[in-house]
């Protein structure tokens, strides 16, 4: 799938969503997509593809959290209501960011169990038993190659969540102590923060080179 027929799905996703939501059925979200030509499986590789590009970005921003914090906790005066400041942005952006790769994990997850329920009862209903078994290989191979993603996937996000609230730490002890041994202070936490970023950067490259493993391996199966 090209980047847009990628986005054309994007777009009619959100509206297709509002109704999705109104009724409470993802049956009716599915069935109007495809009747626009959109099959569950052209959903999947368009959401693994969201939720690789949304762990590319919280990577990026958990970088530059971590400069942020490194560069206003070694640095000497000024407001110490501007570190406060700045730092909360970098805590607000990065808490942003997890949230959005939680939720297109989760889209994933919602569609790849709908696409795969949708493939094993279709295979009850081949008559010619050499293509049902082909089709069950297939199935079989794509529901091995979903699980390595969806788990690099969960494992990247389970990281982020000690990081997060590593974050938020720091943000409230120097929003209530606006004093120089604070930074002080801060600057020792920052240590196992650091460690923590780096396990979670290698996590997430992990996840994002899964996810652009499946999505080759489901466009060449297309």
């Amino acid at each position: 799938m090209n980047q847009s027929a990628s986005s054309r799905i994007g777009i009619m996703s959100v509206g297709l969503l509002l109704v999705m939501v109104c009724t409470g059925c993802q049956t009716a979200y599915y069935g109007a997509m495809e009747k626009l030509g959109y099959h569950k499986r052209d959903i999947l590789v368009s959401d693994v593809q969201k939720a690789r590009d949304s762990q590319e970005d919280a990577k990026e921003q958990f970088k530059s959290a971590l400069e942020q914090f490194s560069t206003v906790l070694n640095f000497k005066g000024g407001a110490l209501q501007e570190k406060y400041e700045t730092l909360n942005a970098e805590y607000e952006r990065s808490d942003s960011k997890a949230q959005a790769v939680h939720d297109r994990i989760a889209s994933v997850e919602n569609v790849s169990e709908a696409l795969f329920d949708e493939w094993v009862i279709e295979l009850g209903q081949y008559s010619k038993a050499s293509l049902k078994r082909a089709s069950q290989q297939t199935l079989d191979q794509t529901r091995k190659q979903y699980s390595q993603l969806i788990k690099a996937m969960k494992q990247a996000e389970k990281k982020m969540g000690p990081v997060i609230a590593a974050f938020k730490d720091q943000v409230l002890f120097l929003k209530h102590n606006l004093n120089a041994q604070a930074i002080v202070s801060l600057k020792q936490e920052l240590v196992s923060v650091e460690g923590d970023i780096s396990s979670l950067i290698k996590e997430m490259e992990a996840s994002i080179k899964e996810a652009d493993s499946f999505i080759v391996s489901m466009q060449e199966k297309g």
